[in-house]
């Protein structure tokens, strides 16, 4: 099919731009065009369904699922039960004999901080502090549905067990849009060894491409390849781009159905935007004495995950929309006074500077810390291996998670059994979470749907509703 004269008048009219050369102001002028391309592009920001109380989510991962037992949700009648043993229905059916599991107590002692009266272990020494522990709202009734690590980690994640579907930073910035067009929106920090399923709990899954998470790598250049070569100018760059995207913007006027290409084009032009940008935020030896050693710097323990939180406040100010940072080790299966002590030493002081610079700052009321897990922990193991190897396994119907700013309200929400084996208080599924979530952010679940597979899909897969004792 031939084009048309307008097609090609407008062919016409960007050669002519793109003949400009490449001076500065050439440069500067190409930018500009982009940037308005931009704002009116699907990475453009957007009006939330209704108020939002949240601009912005730092979501602190512990991967492998903290036990909730040995954190915030303290089980005196576990103390009465230590050792005892029992026989489960799945041991009756499968005709094990009798004590084939043991009740394990908490190793940990627990305080109640704040004014609020929030139980946690003796081991978070900086959350105590009243100034942070009046921030938290710690909810106790979400229940999960899988105790595998990979379904569970997708579920927690995307809202769908089996992954494929996009994650939360993901439906983030599909229904908001990025604030600052200079970064990604969604920025995910792991650590050298990525959580169990991988990329998939950061996917776009059916969204187009632009909304997946960019990843930090924990060593060496945080971007791969984001500063170009020391003989490659930013003119000789723009020149480069501008042939490359006259070429893709004909091909894609010929065949708008490949939806990869424009996500792929707009990421081009990002990452050029991002290197002048991203070096400067990421450079936190511009931070004070003062604030490193807030954040754990100067501690090898408490360094890495305390890095990935300051750098977390920084993209935060800098217009960075969602922000996910993964912690591991927490699957302790056995010896968890020693792995869950050594896990809440690398984080505790990290999340705490985290809440108080995002105060001092005032940006705690407009953004949303989220620390959570996978799923809970058992009051019981199905081994005994002496009293220091005691461990506890996998739970799906118990588990802790906090919340702080943005929009929450700080107290205890919801309740576990005497034992933490389940959920008994303000009871609510993951979706309901998600709902939450989104609700906080100013979006509804229930609107922001995407068409894929011949239905409109939507986080909560078929809706869920919003935890109310949760909100402010």
């Amino acid at each position: 099919m031939k084009r048309s004269l307008l097609h090609t008048a407008g062919l016409q009219r960007r050669e002519f731009l793109y003949g400009l050369g490449a001076s500065l102001g050439s440069v500067a002028f190409a930018d500009l065009i982009a940037g308005e391309n931009i704002a009116s592009g699907p990475l453009a920001p957007k009006k939330p369904h209704h108020q939002q109380k949240a601009r912005a989510v730092i979501m602190l991962f512990m991967e492998g699922g903290p036990s909730h037992i040995d954190t915030f949700d303290p089980k005196p009648k576990l103390d009465e039960l230590h050792l005892k043993g029992f026989v489960n229905a799945d041991d009756k059916l499968s005709g094990m004999g009798n004590g084939s599991r043991f009740y394990v107590k908490s190793p940990y002692k627990f305080r109640k901080a704040g004014k609020n009266g929030v139980s946690m272990s003796e081991h978070f020494r900086h959350m105590a502090d009243p100034a942070v522990a009046d921030e938290l709202c710690v909810y106790h009734g979400c229940q999960a549905e899988s105790v595998s690590h990979p379904t569970a980690l997708y579920h927690m994640n995307t809202g769908n067990r089996f992954g494929g579907d996009p994650a939360l930073g993901a439906w983030t910035n599909y229904g908001l849009g990025s604030i600052n067009q200079n970064l990604p929106g969604y920025v995910v920090m792991s650590e050298l060894a990525d959580p169990q399923g991988g990329s998939g709990n950061w996917s776009n899954g059916f969204l187009p491409a632009h909304y997946q998470g960019t990843q930090l790598r924990s060593e060496g250049s945080p971007i791969l390849d984001l500063a170009p070569p020391a003989w490659k100018s930013r003119e000789h760059q723009r020149r480069n781009l501008n042939i490359l995207k006259k070429l893709n913007q004909t091909h894609l006027e010929d065949h708008p159905q490949h939806r990869d290409l424009a996500a792929r084009m707009e990421n081009y032009e990002l990452a050029y935007r991002m290197q002048m940008e991203v070096p400067g935020i990421l450079d936190i030896g511009k931070e004070s004495e003062k604030t490193r050693e807030l954040y754990g710097l100067d501690d090898k323990e408490t360094e890495p995950f305390g890095r990935k939180c300051l750098l977390a406040r920084r993209l935060v100010e800098k217009g960075v929309r969602f922000i996910q940072i993964f912690s591991g080790g927490w699957d302790s299966h056995d010896f968890i006074k020693r792995a869950h002590r050594q896990r809440i030493y690398s984080v505790d002081k990290p999340i705490a500077a985290l809440i108080r610079d995002l105060r001092q700052r005032d940006l705690l009321d407009e953004t949303l810390v989220m620390w959570t897990g996978e799923f809970g922990r058992t009051p019981d193991n199905s081994r005994r291996g002496g009293e220091v190897a005691l461990g506890r396994d996998h739970n799906a119907k118990a588990m802790a998670m906090f919340f702080a700013g943005g929009g929450t309200r700080p107290g205890q929400v919801g309740a576990t059994d005497e034992l933490g084996n389940t959920a008994a208080e303000v009871v609510h599924p993951i979706r309901d979470v998600h709902v939450t979530l989104l609700k906080l952010l100013g979006l509804d679940d229930n609107k922001l749907t995407y068409f894929h597979g011949g239905r409109y899909k939507q986080l909560s897969q078929f809706g869920g509703q919003v935890i109310k004792e949760i909100v402010a």
